[in-house]
C-alpha cells in the first residue's frame, strides 16, 4: 500500500512493523460546526481506517477536540456564553453530524481540557531539557534549539512567521525571544479559564495539547498522524520538535498524510471566513451516502472547489448504487478482488487511497449488475460484491 507523504512530498510504501496500526488525527476546535472542510477530512481518515481493518489489520485510532482555545473563547463572548457550554455544544452537533453521516467513532476521543496533567509534565521536562525558557508565567518552546524545524513543511525560515501569523501565532508578545518561538503554556488573562501550574494560573498553548494526548494513548511513535494540509505549518511541525525532544528523539510519527483544501466561490472554506457550507443542512436536501460520495469523488490530496451540480451528481450515483444492491443476494464463490471491479477497486484503494477510482470501479459495477451480466458473475453475487466494496467506503446503500 502506497500513502502520500507529507515530508517525503512522495507516495511512500505503508509498512507498519507492528499491530494495532495507530493514527491519530487532529480533531475539531468546537465552533462553527460542521462544515463540509471537516467532513472532507473525517470522511477520509473514517475510510482509511475502514480499510485498513477490511485488510485484517487491528487498528487505534485517536481523534482529539481543542475544547479549549482562543477562538473558542473569543466565540463565546460574542454569543454572550460560557465557553464550556458553547465547546460541549458543538462538539455534540459535530458527533452528531459524523453520525448521521456513517463515519465510525474513533477508538479514543479525548478532550485537551482533560490532558492538563500530562501537558504540564511535558512542558516541565521540556524546561529541564533547555528546549524552553519562561517569561512571567508564560512557556515558550525555542525553536532554534532545534535546526530540524521546517523537516515537515519545507518552509524557509524567512517563510515561516507569516504563515504561523496567519495561523495563531502572536508576533507581537515581547516576552519572545523569537517572535516564532511558539507558547506551550500561557498565563491567563482576567475571565480566562485557568488551572495550576508550577508556573502560576494559565492554560496550555494549542500544539502542546496535541502531543499530550498523541503520547499518551498511542504512544512515542504513531504510525500515521493526519489532518488538514493547513495544520503542517505550524501546528504539525511544532508537535515534531515539542515531542521527539520529550521523548528523547523517537521519531513522533512515520507517516505524515493530509487532506487538501475545500473551497467555495474561489476562497477557502472557513470558520474565520464564514462561507461555511454545513452538513446539517446537506442532510435536509441530500442522503449521507450522497454526502459521502461526493466528498470521496475527491482524491484527499488535491484542493476542489464546491457546487450544487456535484451534490447533484453525487446524489445520483449513490441512487444508481442504492438501486442495484438492492434485491437478493448470493455469497461470493471467489474473494472479491478475483473479479475485474473488485480488482480495480483495490488497486485504486492501494494506491493512495485513490477514492474517485474506487468510485468508478462502483459504478461500472452496478452499470453491468443492472445490465445483467458481470463478466460472468451471477446477479446476486454481484450485489454481494458491490454491497461488500460500499461497505469499505462507508456506504450504506440504503
Amino acid at each position: 500500500m502506497l500513502l502520500y507523504d507529507t515530508k517525503t512530498q512522495r507516495k511512500e510504501p505503508f509498512l507498519p512493523k507492528q499491530e494495532p496500526i495507530t493514527l491519530y488525527v487532529c480533531g475539531i476546535t468546537p465552533y462553527d460546526t460542521t462544515h463540509l472542510g471537516h467532513a472532507f477530512t473525517y470522511v477520509f481518515y473514517d475510510v482509511l481506517i475502514r480499510y485498513l481493518r477490511h485488510r485484517g489489520h487491528e487498528t487505534r485510532y485517536t481523534q482529539n477536540v481543542t475544547d479549549v482555545d482562543d477562538d473558542i473563547l473569543r466565540k463565546a463572548k460574542e454569543l454572550g456564553m460560557p465557553w464550556e457550554q458553547l465547546a460541549a455544544d458543538q462538539t455534540r452537533r459535530y458527533q452528531e453530524d459524523m453520525a448521521a453521516l456513517n463515519v465510525l467513532p474513533p477508538d479514543f476521543y479525548p478532550r485537551a481540557t482533560q490532558e492538563i496533567s500530562r501537558i504540564i509534565e511535558i512542558i516541565d521536562t521540556l524546561l529541564k531539557k533547555g528546549y524552553a525558557y519562561q517569561r512571567e508565567g508564560n512557556v515558550y518552546f525555542e525553536v532554534k534549539r532545534d535546526p530540524s524545524y521546517g523537516q515537515l513543511s519545507h518552509l524557509r525560515s524567512a517563510e515561516m512567521l507569516p504563515v504561523a501569523n496567519e495561523r495563531g501565532n502572536n508576533p507581537r508578545d515581547t516576552l519572545k525571544r523569537d517572535p516564532l518561538d511558539f507558547v506551550l503554556w500561557q498565563a491567563s488573562a482576567h475571565g480566562e479559564p485557568e488551572w495550576d501550574s508550577p508556573w502560576g494560573q494559565g492554560r496550555p498553548g494549542w500544539h502542546i495539547e496535541c502531543s499530550a494526548m498523541a503520547l499518551h494513548y498511542l504512544g512515542d511513535t504513531i504510525d500515521i498522524h493526519g489532518g488538514g494540509s493547513d495544520l503542517v505549518f505550524p501546528h504539525h511541525e511544532s508537535e515534531i520538535v515539542q515531542s521527539e525532544n520529550y521523548t528523547g528523539h523517537h521519531p513522533f510519527v512515520h507517516h505524515w498524510v493530509h487532506t487538501a483544501t475545500v473551497y467555495l466561490d474561489g476562497e477557502k472554506m472557513s470558520k474565520s471566513l464564514g462561507n461555511l457550507v454545513m452538513v446539517s443542512r446537506l442532510l435536509q436536501s441530500y442522503s449521507p451516502d450522497s454526502i459521502r460520495v461526493l466528498l470521496l469523488s475527491h482524491h484527499h490530496t488535491k484542493p476542489w472547489s464546491y457546487d450544487e451540480g456535484q451534490m447533484v451528481e453525487a446524489a445520483r450515483l449513490a441512487a444508481q448504487l442504492a438501486a442495484t444492491a438492492a434485491g437478493p443476494v448470493e455469497a461470493l464463490s471467489e474473494p472479491a478482488y478475483s473479479w475485474a471491479e473488485g480488482a480495480l477497486f483495490l488497486g485504486a484503494m492501494e494506491d493512495d487511497m485513490d477514492t474517485p477510482l474506487a468510485l468508478e470501479a462502483l459504478r461500472q459495477l452496478s452499470e453491468k449488475t443492472l445490465g445483467g451480466e458481470v463478466d460472468g458473475l451471477p446477479v446476486p453475487q454481484a450485489r454481494m460484491l458491490l454491497r461488500e466494496l460500499a461497505g469499505v467506503l462507508g456506504l450504506r446503500l440504503r
